[in-house]
């Protein structure tokens, strides 16, 4: 894999032409960005072409567009010009711990998980409903502390809506769910996004999180994806590596709610 061209690719694809993640949502292309908005899911820039003339007023256009709606700015290492995230934070933006951009040829992590067995007594559920979302919440909740689970009312919405964009999982252990995941399949990428995958403390170190991944690249293997990406913490990142993922770049959420 060639991380500059696969970058290059993502940057296009999933940034500069970004499709809507879920119902009720819209991306809107501007000279200098490209952000999404409205429905009950994430809004933010995904892109900009900034410089240093053109940064200041960039960022204060964007602010000024949300109109006090809480937002994010994703943020990626390469962007331009190099001190956007400083003029971010100088406009009131709050920057999350960063993650990592990890990318990997679908078929090659359908091949090295090949042999992925669950622990004794763990099995994976498809989630395809509210009551299954509600799940996947509470682990999230645990996992990551209460409030990570945002995505509850867009993602029970977009199982409803478009059911095809997505692929939603839990790892349950004697009816308790241990570990909950999501893959995102937006219509003519090369590109199926890997999120979520929180385990509980007690059970990792055991295969869980290498199942999930296994069985959502199976399944963006059957759809035609040429690409998995993640934007991976500390904990997964090593996980990953060993599964064929390779860091591309880093992204840090700048996020906007002073006036929410």
């Amino acid at each position: 894999m060639d991380h500059t061209e696969v970058l290059a690719l993502f940057d296009r694809q999933m940034r500069r032409e970004a499709a809507p993640d879920g119902p009720g949502t819209r991306v809107e292309r501007t000279a200098s960005a490209v952000r999404q908005s409205g429905g009950d899911g994430w809004n933010g820039v995904l892109w900009s072409d900034l410089d240093e003339a053109s940064a200041d007023a960039g960022i204060a256009a964007q602010i000024a567009y949300f109109a006090g709606r809480p937002f994010e700015w994703k943020l990626y290492a390469h962007d331009t010009p190099y001190d956007l995230g400083e003029r971010l934070a100088s406009a009131g933006f709050r920057a999350e711990p960063p993650e990592t951009l990890m990318a990997a040829p679908t078929a090659a992590v359908v091949e090295r998980t090949a042999r992925t067995r669950l622990p004794d007594g763990v099995r994976l559920e498809p989630v395809t409903d509210a009551a299954g979302v509600a799940r996947m919440a509470a682990v999230h909740d645990e996992v990551f502390g209460p409030g990570s689970s945002s995505f509850r009312e867009p993602l029970a919405r977009q199982l409803a809506e478009e059911p095809d964009t997505l692929s939603a999982v839990l790892a349950v252990a004697d009816g308790t769910p241990v570990c909950a995941a999501r893959a995102e399949f937006p219509p003519g990428k090369e590109f199926a996004s890997l999120w979520g995958g929180g385990t509980l403390p007690e059970w990792r170190g055991r295969g869980v999180y290498r199942a999930v991944v296994a069985q959502r690249a199976r399944i963006a293997a059957r759809r035609g994806y040429r690409f998995l990406q993640v934007d991976a913490s500390e904990d997964s990142r090593p996980i990953l590596e060993r599964l064929g993922f390779a860091a591309l770049t880093t992204t840090t959420p700048y996020l906007y709610d002073r006036d929410a």
